[in-house]
């Protein structure tokens, strides 16, 4: 069981329903994070779903993972149950009804992981090849590398708009198309901020919980050069209270890793 996890566990055992209840004014439903439409947008996330995803990712990936749809699913239906917000007929769902499926191709260069629910699909990730991978030759710290220092030293800060903000600008930089994948590090950290906007401290979902794999999380990774840290830095400053990026977050920790590139690419990694 992970920290995060932890944390939920705990909260959910001293909050009591009624305060629970008025914290989710309604069920974390599959339109709240991710992009699906009709009735399934509707529908709220129940830990039937949840199990289903993960033996789903289990049986084509032989694991589930860290920051997969499962992860998600997982951490809304806790939510959902510990509020008390599923009822008697949860079960009858459409997804109970038209099932999950994870499935994985193989092109030339790359491998391809798509996510379903209900014939639509949640999360989508583009992953290089092992042979192929783009800094496998490189000792400069990458930006999921920088990802995942924020994630050890600010891992306990629940994620906030500023945060998915910068991680999403990190996985732009990464990527160099402007585009976010669909279930990725970005959105999860954007799912993250949504949802811990509804809820008491004590359940948000942290830094830690979302970047802790980063690295593995990117569709694809690069070298952190000094624009990319100024681009990120000033994104994150921009949505904060204070004007200024969190100290040790993910802007500092862009800031960091461009610094020990342009000296050699040595002391960074931890």
């Amino acid at each position: 069981m992970n920290q995060g996890q932890a944390r939920r566990d705990e909260a959910q055992d001293q909050l009591p329903r009624d305060e629970a209840q008025d914290q989710l004014p309604g069920p974390i439903t599959y339109g709240d994070i991710f992009d699906v439409s009709g009735s399934l947008a509707a529908q709220a996330i129940t830990p039937q779903d949840a199990a289903l995803m993960q033996s789903a990712e289990t049986r084509a990936l032989g694991k589930t993972l860290k920051v997969g749809a499962a992860a998600v699913m997982q951490a809304a239906a806790e939510m959902n149950e510990s509020a008390g917000l599923l009822n008697s007929r949860a079960e009858d769902s459409v997804v109970g009804e038209q099932g999950v499926t994870v499935a994985e191709a193989q092109l030339p260069g790359v491998n391809v992981t798509t996510e379903y629910v209900a014939g639509q699909a949640i999360r989508s990730a583009i992953r290089p090849a092992p042979a192929d991978y783009p800094t496998a030759a490189t000792a400069d710290v990458t930006i999921g590398e920088a990802l995942e220092a924020a994630a050890m030293r600010a891992g306990d800060k629940p994620v906030e708009l500023s945060d998915a903000v910068a991680v999403q600008a990190a996985e732009r930089q990464a990527t160099g198309t402007g585009e976010i994948s669909k279930g990725g590090v970005a959105s999860a950290a954007q799912a993250a901020a949504d949802v811990n906007a509804r809820l008491p401290y004590s359940m948000k979902t942290t830094l830690g919980d979302v970047l802790s794999t980063a690295t593995e999380d990117l569709p694809v990774d690069k070298a952190v050069t000094a624009e990319d840290a100024r681009r990120i830095k000033e994104l994150e400053a921009s949505h904060t209270e204070t004007g200024e990026a969190y100290p040790g977050g993910v802007g500092d920790a862009m800031e960091a890793a461009a610094r020990v590139n342009e000296q050699g690419g040595m002391g960074f990694r931890t």
